[in-house]
């Protein structure tokens, strides 16, 4: 080989160990990926948009799913054209009780049972028992308290029906993931500050159930830095939402990743 050659080869071994390697899609440079897995609202159209809401938080200590959706069909191939497998996740929380956040749970546990899955105290027996059936163990929540992490849940709060909410506290604020918020969206938003004794609201994201559109001015009294409102919120809402936040809303849909 002629001495041209070899440093052709050594100046392209040289520049290949400082190319800018793309990631993949659960991994991030701040230690949590949240990826949006079934909703009704579409962010990657390679993936199928139904009724319900699920997401999946990667955080170094472990993976959480939060909601499974309706239909566990769904669920799982959405997760699998995501490159998420099912035995990653670590446990599961469920928000409240409608089909459209729990329907896809028994599904789910065919595939991972060596989960721990966290419900509303309030769930009747037989959503226990089924868990139980499947090989998987669960809490039952009813007040606010740290599930992992740096996660917290909200604990029950009143609906109807009882619902909890997901509290994330990173360094640049808490992060709020609701799946319906039957209780209020701002009354969830206040539980988490209350819950971690912290103001800052990085970002609030998942179903806000339909909130007035005084929703959108109430954020900003509060402080809320991003919003990605979807499934439940409402068209009208949503897109109060993207015209007063301008760059910090987020088109949330299945599909979506954050990397706060």
């Amino acid at each position: 080989m002629n001495r041209a050659l070899i440093c052709f080869w050594a100046i392209l071994g040289t520049c290949l160990l400082f190319l800018p390697f793309p990631l993949h899609a659960g991994e991030s440079p701040a230690g949590i990926t949240i990826i949006s897995i079934y909703d009704n609202y579409q962010s990657n159209q390679n993936l199928e948009s139904a009724w319900g809401f699920a997401c999946v938080i990667k955080m170094p200590a472990g993976t959480i799913l939060f909601d499974t959706g309706g239909k566990a069909e769904i669920l799982l191939a959405n997760m699998e054209k995501m490159q998420i497998q099912p035995e990653s996740i670590d446990k599961v929380v469920i928000s409240h009780i409608h089909q459209d956040h729990l329907g896809g749970l028994k599904g789910f546990l065919e595939r991972n049972h060596s989960v721990t899955v966290f419900i509303p105290s309030s769930f009747p027996d037989a959503a226990g028992e089924m868990i139980r059936r499947k090989g998987a163990a669960f809490v039952p929540v009813s007040e606010g308290k740290k599930i992992s992490d740096s996660v917290y849940t909200t604990g029950e709060l009143p609906g109807p029906p009882a619902e909890q909410s997901l509290v994330i506290d990173t360094e640049k604020g808490l992060i709020v993931i609701t799946g319906c918020a039957h209780p209020g969206i701002v009354d969830v938003i206040a539980r988490a500050q209350t819950l971690t004794a912290k103001s800052r609201i990085y970002l609030v994201m998942g179903g806000f159930h339909h909130p007035p559109l005084s929703v959108v001015q109430k954020f900003r009294k509060i402080g809320v830095e991003k919003v990605a409102p979807s499934h439940c919120t409402g068209d009208a809402v949503r897109n109060a939402f993207a015209r007063e936040y301008g760059d910090n809303f987020i088109a949330s849909g299945a599909g979506l990743i954050i990397r706060p």
